[in-house]
């Protein structure tokens, strides 16, 4: 018997069984993957609590390692990926997929997370797990790390829930100094999940987004108003806190996300924050259309834009 459903993305059983229904299937890592142009592969971060990543470098870095030098030092993307904080994964076909379109236009290091999902492992333990991994890649401790990343050009940046985690790492940053005097210089908030108890715009508590969010809340409770899903909250440190030096907020056309999306972009606008954040916007797409469908001209027009705030 079925206890509760959100159509099309889980059920959870009266025995307790969580059955997802979205998701790809994973993938193995590789060297000098012709197919996608990509070397990947998996590393461990900490086993307790488990979490670990996988690594992606464009093949003609990696196979050039022996002759780099600090010149050719690439940025470091710590990326979180999305999935309404219960499903996907950094090893997911989906992601390999998206990495490829992406990097096809930007030579960076992408460290992407595998955290630990809701709702066996109930929020804030994903927030920890991304805080433990930015501060492991900021330890210089992975020789691919260490050999081909910049570490004064380190990102943050996710989709959707990972675009919250990577808000929350960076406003974190901005609270706590990571190993090695590293600093995040920017982060790439893309259709951030962001909620509130005050609706704006259009939003209804049928919205998915809102069921997904009263499903998985964290266990200190808070509901729509914990200052994780709502950056406004009266319990929520101020935006001018944000640790790192620009930020890039995305938006979608008709996603139910965009009104707070804008929501968020005007109020770091407004919050006395000194970095420089920038508004990209896309008509008439959906929610992470770029992460489900990596390869239409849209998709390949805003991985410009991310490698452009990148790289200036």
């Amino acid at each position: 018997m079925t206890t509760m459903e959100i159509p099309n993305f889980v059920r959870v059983h009266e025995d307790g069984t969580i059955e997802r229904l979205q998701g790809s299937p994973f993938v193995p890592p590789k060297l000098q993957d012709p197919t996608t142009n990509l070397s990947s592969k998996d590393v461990v971060i900490s086993d307790k609590p488990p979490i670990s990543a996988r690594l992606y470098l464009p093949n003609g870095i990696q196979s050039q390692e022996d002759n780099l030098s600090i010149n050719h030092k690439l940025p470091i993307l710590v990326y979180f990926h999305g999935g309404g904080f219960f499903f996907e994964s950094a090893f997911s076909q989906l992601h390999q997929n998206y990495f490829k379109a992406f990097l096809s236009v930007a030579d960076i290091l992408v460290v992407a997370v595998e955290y630990r999902l809701a709702p066996e492992t109930p929020l804030p333990a994903a927030y920890h797990d991304c805080w433990e991994a930015l501060k492991w890649v900021a330890t210089k401790a992975e020789p691919w790390v260490l050999k081909h990343g910049d570490f004064d050009r380190v990102f943050v940046g996710g989709d959707s829930a990972g675009a919250n985690i990577a808000h929350n790492i960076a406003m974190r940053a901005g609270a706590e100094a990571l190993p090695g005097g590293v600093t995040v210089l920017g982060a790439l908030v893309s259709h951030p999940f962001f909620l509130g108890s005050e609706r704006i715009g259009s939003e209804t508590e049928e919205n998915l987004s809102f069921r997904v969010w009263k499903w998985i809340q964290p266990c200190d409770g808070g509901g729509f108003d914990n200052p994780l899903i709502n950056p406004l909250s009266s319990a929520a440190a101020s935006l001018s806190g944000l640790g790192c030096r620009k930020l890039l907020v995305c938006t979608a056309g008709v996603d139910e996300l965009r009104e707070r999306g804008l929501w968020y972009y005007e109020a770091v606008k407004k919050s006395g924050w000194k970095g420089k954040v920038e508004l990209y916007e896309v008509d008439g797409e959906d929610h992470v259309f770029h992460v489900n469908d990596p390869e239409t001209q849209n998709a390949h027009s805003m991985f410009k834009r991310f490698a452009d705030f990148i790289f200036h």
